[in-house]
């Protein structure tokens, strides 16, 4: 997956804030969380959204009963997104064997071929 250059560069922009100023641009959303965990989860808005608009990059965090926990964890799923959205692949260029190598190739490929010629001619005597 490739990214753009404007993705990169706002991904860039972001892992340089610090934790409060990366929430401050992002869009934060608080949710009830379903699943285990019992009442106090199931009756409680402790789900956390991050959503960072430059980037369209969203995560989400509800494992822990506590919105300030989860919150926690969300900034931290945020910045490893961000880190990856800032990975720039190698360009990889296809190659060719040398001429020596193609040559040592066919020469090791011509004895085994010899020498199971030979095996074949040995037998029928």
């Amino acid at each position: 997956m490739s990214t753009s250059p404007a993705r990169r560069h706002a991904a860039h922009a972001a892992l340089a804030l610090d934790d409060e100023a990366l929430l401050k641009a992002c869009e934060v959303e608080y949710f009830i969380a379903s699943g285990p965990g019992g009442q106090h989860r199931n009756t409680t808005a402790s789900g956390v959204r991050l959503t960072h608009p430059p980037t369209e990059l969203s995560v989400t965090a509800t494992e822990r009963r506590s919105q300030v926990q989860n919150k926690g964890v969300a900034l931290d799923r945020l910045r490893e997104g961000l880190k990856a959205l800032t990975f720039v692949p190698k360009v990889r260029r296809a190659t060719k064997p040398s001429a020596g190598s193609k040559r040592r190739r066919l020469e090791g490929k011509k004895r085994t071929s010899e020498k199971k010629t030979l095996r074949s001619s040995k037998s029928l005597d």
